[in-house]
């Protein structure tokens, strides 16, 4: 890997995995709806004039469009909502941690689809270990544990609507002679649109102009959200998508510093070994599949516009 290369994995890396703590420090000013909405539009109005620029243009398909508002619903607005709502209640390193599952979570849903039956002994096991570091993660025996609660599930439940918005924007989206960079921007738009829609269900709360809250909206949307993708895309251009791919290893890694750094969350030993885990597992699913061209979002959300958290 180049040096120009390795030091934009390592900021995408830096990027994606302090989203969760932007999240955490978000919420202190708005509601979840509310960070969504603004995290999608700016994130849109990154990326949309850099498509542009480059004489890129917007989907004109009916089709198209409705594929794209689907994904955006599985790929944004569910999943970035229920980390705002998770987040409310267990600590952002804990977030950075189970999102690892997403490849997992990936890989069972594209069974259950049918889209990709091919099954190992390597990838039967990685799955088995990737879950079984989750209900570590979890915890569930400790009664006074956060993480085994409705918080902890949404989160989980973030994580694997990550892996359905993977399969379905694989079969009917990618490959189809639109550009990443603009189909990243018009999906994060439609999810802007969802958003809109949504927004007198929980969005219509006054917020709290705190300095820190406003701040880490900004960046998230900015930068976590727009500038990350164009980082990504940069990346699997020059590396590879196997190279852009190790960031789902980074991403808990650093969210658990972070969280630990700056707003003092406990890290613990289960948590701790569930993580190891759970990136052994992915070690042992992804390596089957690594030489497979794949789009990444956050977030995520692998995140197409996912990615791991993105």
């Amino acid at each position: 890997m180049s040096r120009s290369s390795l030091a934009r994995l390592a900021l995408l890396a830096l990027l994606w995995g302090s989203g969760f703590l932007w999240i955490k420090l978000a919420l202190r000013g708005f509601t979840p709806t509310q960070i969504v909405l603004v995290r999608l539009t700016l994130g849109a109005l990154v990326l949309a004039p850099i498509a542009l620029a480059r004489g890129m243009r917007f989907p004109t398909g009916r089709m198209t469009w409705v594929h794209l508002f689907v994904a955006a619903l599985v790929a944004n607005a569910i999943p970035y909502t229920l980390f705002g709502i998770g987040e409310r209640t267990v600590g952002s390193n804990v977030a950075g941690v189970i999102n690892a599952t997403t490849p997992l979570w990936t890989v069972l849903v594209a069974f259950l689809a049918g889209t990709d039956r091919s099954v190992s002994w390597r990838r039967g096991i990685g799955l088995a270990l990737g879950f079984a570091g989750t209900v570590l993660i979890f915890t569930p025996w400790e009664s006074a544990n956060e993480i085994a609660s409705w918080g902890g599930v949404a989160i989980l439940a973030a994580s694997a609507s990550y892996g359905v918005s993977y399969v379905y924007m694989s079969k009917f989206l990618t490959n189809k002679g639109i550009p990443s960079i603009m189909l990243s921007a018009s999906q994060l738009a439609a999810g802007a649109v969802l958003m809109l829609l949504v927004l007198p269900f929980g969005g219509l709360v006054a917020p709290h102009w705190r300095f820190d809250a406003i701040g880490s909206l900004v960046i998230l949307g900015i930068f976590g959200t727009g500038l990350a993708y164009v980082l990504n895309y940069r990346l699997i251009a020059d590396e590879g998508p196997t190279v852009a791919s190790t960031t789902t290893y980074l991403l808990p890694l650093v969210a658990v510093a972070l969280g630990a750094l700056v707003v003092h969350e406990k890290v613990t030993l289960p948590m701790i070994a569930g993580m190891i885990v759970v990136l052994g597992g992915v070690a042992l699913v992804q390596r089957r599949t690594s030489r497979a061209p794949t789009e990444t979002p956050s977030h995520s959300e692998a995140d197409t516009t996912t990615r791991q958290g993105k």
